[in-house]
């Protein structure tokens, strides 16, 4: 299995455009050797012909034309995208499905959860019937888990693992937790019988992530914040990265002290965010992380599981 990271930040990207927070400002003013990076999305391919796109930036264009090997056509019009699959419906990775219009009709797999909110909330998916059709929706089926698989991508297997996050601001389900909002995806080589654990976005730890963890090969994990109140610290925000839905990457109870125990394991952080210290590459705590055995995630950064 091939995974291509297109985006590796978190919302707003990094440096955000608005964002003068000494993280930002250095890579702007190219004082640090942290390197830009897009909005969180990966690609999974078992060939390196045919890609399942996962979670869908508003970055995707860029993104694209930044992967010869997602961007590449047999026509006159087309890319290796085959079909989307969203984690959850968050703006950082669902505004991509609008630049998406033009490639219509695509096959598209979400949760009931995330359906509702991107037709009614957000509705990216009734806009995009204006477009081909739009998208073919295609349900993730949470309760109870079912595994599925993708008929262009035949040779990988999907299953979701519902993860305790928090819905998007405009969401009915914001801080009101409903099953299928936010999952990660255990996705299987059929091949080979290797698995990668995807999941942006985790707020809590539960069975379902450890078992997950555990039948892993690599782990693609929520990197978002190195502390809990990082973003209130430097004058940023009101909300602690816990209110968000995202575990803090430091701490007794971070992303790092989580991952300590899986020591065969390939572990790597995305979906970071541009205050995140770990970016830095000459940082105190990205020596930290590395020191773990744990991995920070770049744009274009091709990972073979």
């Amino acid at each position: 299995m091939q995974v291509l990271v297109m985006g590796s930040a978190a919302g707003g990207g990094f440096p955000q455009w608005n964002c003068h927070c000494p993280m930002c400002v250095a890579c702007r003013q190219g004082t640090s050797n942290a390197q830009p990076r897009t909005q969180s999305s990966i690609a999974v391919s078992q060939n390196g012909e045919d890609w399942v796109l996962i979670n869908a930036s508003p970055d995707i264009r860029q993104q694209i034309n930044a992967n010869p090997q997602i961007a590449k056509a047999n026509g006159p019009r087309g890319s290796g995208i085959r079909s989307v699959i969203v984690t959850d419906s968050q703006i950082d990775h669902t505004t991509g499905l609008l630049i998406l219009r033009e490639g219509l009709p695509l096959n598209l797999y979400c949760t009931e959860m995330v359906r509702a909110d991107l037709t009614q909330s957000f509705p990216v998916l009734a806009m995009m019937k204006h477009w081909h059709g739009g998208y073919r929706h295609n349900e993730i089926k949470v309760n109870p888990v079912e595994a599925f698989e993708i008929e262009e991508v035949a040779g990988l297997s999907f299953e979701p693992v519902p993860l305790k996050s928090n819905a998007p601001p405009y969401s009915p389900h914001r801080n009101n937790y409903h099953v299928g909002d936010s999952i990660g995806l255990k996705i299987t080589d059929k091949d080979t019988g290797k698995v990668l654990f995807y999941a942006p976005g985790l707020g809590e730890i539960n069975r379902d992530v450890m078992a997950a963890l555990d039948s892993a090969n690599c782990a693609m994990v929520d990197g978002t914040l190195w502390q809990d109140d990082e973003m209130i610290r430097l004058g940023l925000g009101t909300s602690l990265g816990s209110d968000m839905g995202h575990l803090s990457v430091s701490g007794d109870e971070g992303m790092l002290k989580l991952l300590e125990p899986f020591t065969a394991l390939r572990k790597i952080l995305i979906h970071i965010n541009n205050t995140n210290p770990i970016l830095d590459p000459d940082s105190s705590e990205h020596a930290q992380v590395r020191a773990a055995g744990v991995e920070v995630a770049f744009d274009g950064m091709l990972i073979q599981v």
